[in-house]
């Protein structure tokens, strides 16, 4: 059995918060998770979840109070486990008198790239990410969302076999979201393995295999889309248009929730154990026209807020999320 590219049990992390009596604040609370080669793994919470603070305990940047993590089985206190991975934090900040090209061929050369490679990576990099037009612009020149690309283009620099991106999508328009989950994507076909952070559920739905929900420092929930989200149908939902009262009277039967839209079309709600098929055809039979038909299911958004409603905390100055 091949072992996790990401391994951490039972892994806590405690900020001393306060002036005069400083009191532990527990960002992290006993975190055990494992992320295998290939997977693409979302990291989902409300602000203070302990989101941040993961990713950075992976990468070395905070030290923690108790437990363990390893990546590709070195243990995160040694340096060499981050030899393969590339980082993005959240709020990423470059040497912004540099331009594009220089501050990526700079980071390729810290890699251990020649100068010659690292500019030819620089090059590819900024044309994966939709940078190749601003590659001789001065970075301070770049707007939020241009620096959130370049944050992902050195985040790749070096090829790395796992990519941690904080909050990936922050500052993004449409297109850069789109563009960076195609990125993903095409990381993920590369066979490399990918953890993000993320509120943006639409985005952990579209891309990962698993996900784990953190709220309050501790993990609530872990699993697959498959594991974690009902997707059969809870209801159903009609937009009918020329309902008579014979026709209110057959969806009333059904459990029906009616809701006027204006004119003489009508939302009508229905339970999910309705099978809607014959229901339709006593409908078309009185001469009522279906406008629309779909079925209501669970979404990831729904599974997120059970999870975390009421758990939120406010993480205080100094803490982290």
């Amino acid at each position: 059995m091949t072992d996790p590219v990401i391994a951490v049990e039972h892994l806590s992390k405690d900020y001393p918060v306060g002036f005069w009596r400083p009191r532990p604040y527990r960002a992290l609370d006993d975190l055990t998770l494992s992320v295998a080669a290939g997977e693409v793994f979302g990291c989902l919470g409300p602000n203070g979840a302990g989101k941040s603070t993961t990713l950075k305990l992976l990468m070395g940047l905070v030290t923690p109070t108790s437990g363990t993590a390893r990546l590709f089985g070195v243990p995160v206190s040694d340096v060499a486990s981050r030899a393969r991975v590339g980082f993005l934090p959240e709020n990423p900040v470059f040497y912004d008198y540099l331009t594009g090209e220089e501050l990526l061929a700079y980071y390729g050369q810290l890699c251990g790239l020649r100068a010659r490679d690292a500019r030819s990576r620089a090059t590819t990099l900024l044309d994966r990410v939709g940078l190749g037009a601003e590659r001789r612009l001065a970075v301070r020149r770049y707007s939020k969302g241009m620096v959130q690309r370049l944050g992902v283009a050195q985040a790749l620099v070096q090829d790395p076999d796992l990519v941690i991106l904080d909050e990936p999508m922050s500052g993004l328009d449409p297109i850069g979201r789109r563009d960076v989950r195609a990125l993903i994507l095409s990381l993920r076909d590369e066979g490399k393995t990918v953890l993000f952070s993320s509120h943006i559920l639409s985005d952990a739905e579209t891309l990962c295999s698993r996900v784990a929900i953190l709220a309050a420092g501790r993990l609530q929930a872990i699993g697959s889309m498959t594991d974690l989200v009902e997707f059969s149908v809870r209801a159903w939902e009609l937009v009918l248009d020329g309902l008579d009262e014979g026709a209110r009277g057959r969806l009333q039967e059904t459990g029906a929730m009616l809701t006027s839209l204006g004119g003489d079309r009508v939302q009508a709600h229905l339970p999910g154990t309705v099978a809607p098929e014959s229901l339709l055809q006593d409908l078309a039979a009185r001469g009522v026209r279906v406008l629309s038909l779909q079925p209501v299911r669970e979404t990831l958004e729904d599974v997120f807020l059970k999870y975390v409603e009421g758990k939120r905390r406010d993480v205080p100055d100094g803490g982290a999320a």
